[in-house]
């Protein structure tokens, strides 16, 4: 195999255009084989192999810099980076990350996870070597999608007004384009970009500014035509006008066309826009056929492409929301769904074959999902942002100065709200209580299984409904839910009260959203230790239960709070501010979650076990802490 001979990148500059090419099917086979196995991003990863290598042939890695967009695209940097033995451990516990990383490699010149921050990334880095007199190229890649990103516009007129050198490569694999278009385009991208034209660019401008008085006329007018004659055959214009000099669309997968054009355009003292025509899955027909299923995918059978895992037999909280929704939205035609390009992800591809009209995705545009939602709200429909809890993150301010302060009763179905898994630290969902309960009047929710998501939710729609001016947010986990059975008619849910689940009277265990099974669990396995505790399921973070919560903590004076996210801010914070003033003496009292850290990727269970929030680690702390209670109680009578 060619690709035992790469060691480093600098190694696939003496191989043949014929040998690349053989090292680009031997790559597809690894990232297949590997994802197959571990699960992964694999047809945006088998759509960039091509453009990859001639990156890394033209460039020197990591004298110069590549910076991947989202960075789940990047597996064939990783593999001609050091890491193709270790490609086996991808999204693995303590294996490599599915993401461009710093600490793994000097050649991921920065960490990525979320889209649209590349070229804000390449321009900083870009500038900072001007500043230290470096001479570097830096590359941004990023596709289609995350080009509906505002940052990405930002920073793309932010480069063309202070003219740094750095290139953007557009990785387009949505757009159609007519073969001859396409072909007439990439002959002139390449004509265009050599040196001798740019040369002969720069003599005739200076030629025409040679002529007093009408010179600078005579550019205007010759720069009017040139941008004419490109805008006719390419779909440049837009770039242009951000002073980004424009070249392609040119194939993706020709490795001649992207090695000569990269050469050409790397010496271009100037900021450029490369666009390069990809297709999602190239080399793997199931992922050519349907891109979207195979963009991220659990382990699957390479020969069929469909999954290794069995059909679930339970429903995912996902898919209990999407039914839910679906039946209000049948019942009442005020409801919108809204999502920032993840339809399938949050569930709402279904809604959107129902009710098209009513179905909006505003592409990689979070800041913009919520305000849209926002001006919906103000003439009575009642929106629904569906998103993944990392994601809304990028809303934070509008979510605060659009929604909230303005009593908008916009909904927020929150998914991936904890742990997810594989995808790592960019992608867990450990701030969202943190980030939405200090917001004033906001209503946050958590269910305890999926049919209480779906009571949630319809208890959302009935308070937007009638009158309840605030927004609402619920926040549910990753996954598969208990199997439990969905009610025909569900019940709405008292706002802010909490439903106990078990009585004791010597601990009171106060779960919220995922960590209330687990905690019943726990209880269980007390019972066996001779310790009865009070469960507590608090289906609220905001607002807290202070009555219910403290009636308990009154009887048994110790105080466990249980909850899958950050603990800075979170929930037991907001549980220890209710009961101050309330309670005398004040309870011993332990948080249970997420303590200063970044969540390391790996599987759910297993990493949960390992931040004590399963049901073992919860009936371990709940022990410590009937501990330190005996051990207090025999130090104050010492004291005494």
């Amino acid at each position: 195999m060619i690709l035992y001979r790469i060691r480093e990148p600098k190694d696939i500059k003496s191989l043949s255009l014929k040998e690349l090419e053989e090292l680009a099917a031997e790559i597809r086979k690894i990232i297949i084989d590997t994802v197959s196995t571990t699960g992964g991003h694999l047809a945006s990863s088998l759509g960039i192999v091509e453009l990859t290598l001639a990156l890394h042939y033209v460039f020197d890695l990591p004298h110069d810099i590549i910076i991947w967009d989202v960075g789940h695209q990047a597996y064939t940097h990783k593999i001609l980076t050091g890491r193709k033995e270790s490609f086996g451990t991808l999204r693995t516990l303590g294996g490599i990350s599915g993401f461009p990383k710093i600490e793994e490699s000097s050649c991921d010149a920065f960490g990525t996870g979320h889209s649209s921050t590349s070229i804000s990334a390449a321009l900083g880095i870009s500038t900072a070597h001007c500043l230290l007199n470096l001479d570097r190229r830096v590359i941004a890649i990023i596709g289609d999608g995350s080009l509906t990103g505002g940052q990405a516009f930002e920073a793309l007129n932010h480069a063309g007004h202070i003219q740094k050198n750095i290139i953007v490569i557009i990785n387009d694999n949505e757009m159609s384009i007519s073969p001859n278009v396409g072909a007439l385009s990439s002959f002139l991208s390449r004509k265009l970009s050599t040196k001798f034209i740019i040369r002969l660019k720069k003599e005739i401008e200076i030629f025409l500014r040679s002529f007093p008085t009408i010179g600078e006329d005579l550019v205007k007018i010759a720069k009017k035509a040139e941008d004419a004659i490109k805008g006719f055959m390419t779909p440049g214009m837009l770039f242009e006008a951000m002073n980004f000099q424009y070249f392609g669309p040119i194939s993706g997968h020709r490795l001649d066309l992207l090695i000569e054009t990269l050469t050409n355009i790397k010496s271009i003292p100037a900021p450029i826009v490369l666009h390069v025509l990809t297709t999602k899955g190239k080399g793997y027909p199931p992922a050519e056929k349907n891109p979207s299923k195979f963009h991220g995918v659990g382990p699957f059978n390479k020969r069929t492409g469909k999954s290794s895992d069995p059909e679930p037999e339970k429903l995912t909280y996902t898919q209990a929301f999407s039914r839910a929704l679906i039946k209000c939205a049948e019942q009442n035609p005020k409801i919108v769904a809204i999502t920032a390009a993840m339809a399938e992800g949050t569930g709402l591809s279904e809604f959107a074959e129902k009710f098209p009209l009513r179905f909006f995705d505003v592409g990689i545009a979070e800041q913009h999902a919520v305000t849209f939602a926002a001006g919906l709200a103000t003439h009575g429909f009642i929106p629904v942002v569906a998103i993944y809890s990392t994601f809304l993150q990028r809303a934070y301010d509008q979510v605060i100065h659009d929604v909230a302060l303005q009593k908008l009763p916009v909904i927020f179905a929150i998914d991936r709200g904890g742990i997810v898994g594989e995808d790592g630290p960019t992608h867990q969902g450990m701030f969202d209580i943190s980030y939405l309960r200090n917001i004033p009047s906001i209503i946050l929710m958590g269910p305890k299984d999926e049919n209480e998501l779906v009571r949630m939710f319809y208890t959302a729609v009935n308070e937007c409904e009638h009158g309840r001016s605030v927004p609402i947010a619920i926040r549910y986990p990753r996954g598969k839910g208990y199997g439990v059975s969905i009610d025909d008619d569900p019940s709405p849910i008292a706002i802010g009260k909490a439903e106990i689940l078990a009585e004791g009277k010597d601990i009171t265990i106060l779960a919220f959203g995922s960590t209330v099974i687990p905690s019943l669990n726990a209880a269980r396995q007390l019972q066996k230790r001779g310790v009865s505790a009070t469960v507590i399921n608090a289906r609220f973070a905001k607002p807290i239960d202070v009555e219910t919560i403290a009636s308990s903590v009154m009887k048994t004076g110790k105080l466990l709070t249980v909850e899958e996210g950050i603990l800075s801010g979170g929930f037991g914070s907001a549980v220890v501010e209710s009961l101050e003033g309330v309670l005398s003496p004040f309870p011993l009292i332990k948080r249970l979650g997420i303590d200063d850290a970044f969540v390391e990727q790996g599987p759910i269970e297993i990493i949960r076990d390992r931040y004590n929030l399963s049901s073992r680690g919860i009936f371990e702390t709940a022990l410590d802490l009937l501990t330190e209670r005996e051990t207090r109680s025999l130090q104050h009578r010492e004291d005494k």
